[in-house]
């Protein structure tokens, strides 16, 4: 199957040299790109992006305002956003995987990395950069003042739908392990380890592992740490 990407940057010239990189692959084709978010959306359903490499600050519509809009449409719940920025410690990451962002990449990667982020986010097989994202999201949630919460408190509650393993796992995936390290950490096959991320998605409604890390913090079953 040939993944279908989309790119949303206002630098022309970046969005020259992504296409041009992931032309050259044999298992993935641009099919489109855009200047801002509004675009962006747009284009996401004419062309059923599978991926889309989204800037973050463009003019107008915003990666951020783009990210909730994708996120939101049932239409596209099969569509992952991957965020492109130039600053990886950034308070818009941690919003646009709240939003429903699937992880983040610096544009510095190597083009190896930014080629492996897509097939990734295309399987939805596992969180972008998940030690750096881990980490950022957990500095960010330390330093919110909890007088100006706007988090969904019903997010503590849907956790007393998991099992005590699920909630094992949940703080596994929370610490940026892969299925394959969480089976070797809790004793059990890297498939019974996908059978409870996938039931835990289910129950607490994430799209994907990314959101799972952000669940896991937001309701206080794993505590940031400031280092």
């Amino acid at each position: 199957m040939t993944i279908r990407v989309l790119l949303a940057d206002d630098q022309a010239l970046l969005r020259s040299a992504f296409r041009v990189l992931v032309d050259s692959e044999p298992d993935m084709e641009v099919v489109g790109e855009a200047s801002d978010g509004a675009e962006a959306v747009r284009l996401t359903k004419e062309q059923r992006a599978d991926v889309v490499l989204m800037d973050i600050r463009m003019p107008g519509t915003d990666g951020l305002a783009a990210t909730r809009m994708i996120s939101a449409d049932p239409d596209l719940a099969d569509v992952r956003v991957v965020i492109l920025t130039t600053f990886e410690v950034d308070d818009y990451v941690v919003q646009s995987l709240r939003a429903g962002a699937s992880g983040f990449l610096g544009k510095g990667s190597e083009p190896e990395e930014l080629l492996s982020a897509i097939r990734i986010a295309a399987g939805g097989q596992a969180l972008l950069s998940p030690a750096a994202t881990t980490g950022l999201i957990s500095r960010f949630l330390a330093q919110e003042d909890p007088a100006d919460d706007d988090r969904d408190p019903a997010r503590g509650e849907r956790l007393d739908s998991l099992t005590g393993r699920e909630r094992e796992v949940l703080v596994q995936v929370a610490g940026g392990h892969s299925n394959d390290e969480i089976a070797e950490r809790l004793e059990v096959s890297p498939l019974t380890v996908k059978t409870h991320v996938n039931r835990a998605m289910a129950k607490l409604g994430a799209r994907d592992r990314a959101q799972l890390v952000v669940i896991a913090y937001e309701s206080g079953l794993v505590r940031p740490r400031v280092e």
